[in-house]
């Protein structure tokens, strides 16, 4: 009972020494000199912007304390003072450490107690300002005319100097493996492309080192290291990435993408934000065809996977995706019925106002009986400011370059009814817009619904399948679209 008992308070001891040794939440002292009476405010970063955490009164001799009894997730921090004034530390680990410095120079002056990563990081940051000091005079040096035989020589002296801070950054890396600060500098390193192998005829192979950066472009930054996250690297690191290191064809986007936010799942502050910030641009691009990867994003991950996300926004995400996907670039266009008028009701029309008015007139049309090798499908209507200045543009080159390589044009009115009716003839007759089909629909919406018509002018272009060739185009770009096209599927 004695050997139990004494086994038990063992038990006890051991525990209060571990609850001791790993202290709960976090206590940060900071000592500043030339700072008194006054506030200072403890943030995150969130990618580039600041979100506040704590505050902490500074004293009169300079002293405060930043203290909660639930830890800090890691990341970079920032000590904001009075005057836009701050000073930037790590955070992981060691959540109970000691910070002296002064207002005159925070980086020079920061002396450290309690935590190796801030230790590391501002024996970092100064080595880094005697650098830029150096680098500073060399520019200037190169700037002065009177150098000009040196400055190869000073351009060398540059590169040096960069290779000195790679080499810093390394030896931290290799001292201090566990260390936030290794992964935070490692961070900051691109890859290092090695010389390309030569081919079969001695020359270098030019597209290697292309392929090579692309695939190990994430090797010194582990984007599912949720630590990065609270700093302002992450968002130009994943998006320089995306948009300007892989092949810009949704296709070869996409598969990226799904690596990315596959792996980011790991941790669910990481996915949520790479999931935003990926998903805005895409819904945001202007570009065409990059519709294809918002609809992707929305249907594989937001739909499913976006727990932050009101029911609310996913209905209207999913009637988002319903209207989008049939117009995506490669599909079908949605079949359509329409009324055709003949160029002779227009020119008879025109000044009789009876027949002007009359909306029971031409013949059905449906767009898949359409024979044509390609088709401009261009949906407009006269009260559209725009309309009145692309849709004569769009027939002049029409009569000039497409009429006669069987290109044709359906242009379909928007507006309804006897006062529609009558803008559209009025409009027809003064540009004499005669040798396209002129159509509409009087009796229904649907190709409205069908082809996502929330703006006027919109169009699309078709191949002699009716598949969607080009879309939110402009009338200048219907012959190159279609001389690249042809170029493209000669090439496959």
């Amino acid at each position: 009972m004695r050997k139990l008992f004494d086994g038990f308070l063992c038990c006890i001891f051991a525990f209060l020494i571990f609850v001791n040794a790993c202290p709960q939440g976090y206590e940060i002292k900071v000592m500043i000199k030339g700072l008194s009476d006054t506030n200072a405010i403890l943030g995150h970063y969130v990618n580039k912007s600041m979100y506040p955490d704590d505050t902490a009164w500074i004293d009169h001799n300079g002293n405060g304390v930043f203290k909660k009894a639930k830890r800090l997730p890691g990341g970079m921090y920032v000590i904001y003072l009075p005057s836009t004034r701050f000073f930037q530390i790590l955070i992981d680990k060691d959540q109970q450490f000691t910070l002296e410095t002064d207002t005159s120079n925070f980086v020079n002056s920061l002396k450290v107690k309690g935590s190796d990563d801030n230790a590391v990081f501002y024996d970092f940051q100064r080595y880094m300002k005697t650098l830029s000091e150096e680098a500073i005079t060399i520019q200037e040096k190169i700037k002065d005319p009177e150098n000009e035989t040196q400055k190869e020589e000073l351009k060398e002296r540059l590169k040096q100097l960069g290779d000195k801070r790679i080499d810093y950054i390394n030896d931290v890396i290799r001292e201090h493996p566990d260390l936030f600060v290794s992964a935070f500098l490692k961070a900051t390193l691109d890859v290092t492309v090695p010389d390309p192998p030569l081919l079969p005829d001695g020359k270098k192979d030019s597209i290697w080192q292309y392929y090579y950066f692309r695939n190990h472009y994430f090797d010194n930054f582990d984007y599912t290291d949720s630590r990065l996250l609270r700093t302002p690297l992450i968002e130009d690191k994943v998006m320089d990435f995306v948009t300007r290191v892989i092949p810009q064809i949704p296709d070869s986007i996409i598969p990226y993408l799904d690596n990315i936010l596959d792996k980011s799942k790991a941790d669910s502050n990481v996915f949520r934000f790479m999931l935003i910030t990926i998903f805005n641009h895409f819904a945001r691009s202007n570009i065409m065809g990059m519709d294809a990867v918002y609809i992707h994003l929305a249907e594989k991950y937001y739909v499913n996977d976006s727990w932050w996300s009101d029911e609310k926004f996913i209905t209207d995400l999913k009637e988002r995706i319903e209207k989008a996907k049939p117009l995506l670039i490669g599909r079908k266009a949605p079949n359509m019925e329409l009324m055709m008028i003949p160029a002779g009701h227009f020119i008879a029309a025109e000044n009789d106002t009876a027949m002007k008015r009359f909306p029971h007139i031409g013949s059905k049309i449906i767009l898949e009986n359409i024979d044509a090798k390609y088709l401009v499908v261009v949906f407009w209507e006269t009260d559209c400011g725009h309309c009145k200045t692309v849709i004569p543009q769009l027939y002049e080159i029409y009569e000039k370059s497409l009429k006669d390589k069987d290109i044709k044009v359906l242009a379909v009115s928007t507006l309804f009814g006897e006062e529609g009716k009558m803008k559209w003839v009025d409009f027809v007759n003064k540009h004499k817009l005669y040798d396209w089909m002129n159509a509409w629909n009087p009796y229904s919406y649907q190709y409205k619904i069908q082809y996502d018509i929330l703006s006027t002018p919109q169009f699309f272009l078709l191949d002699q399948d009716k598949k969607i060739i080009a879309k939110r185009i402009g009338p200048e770009q219907i012959e190159p679209l279609i001389n690249a096209y042809e170029n493209m599927t000669k090439q496959q």
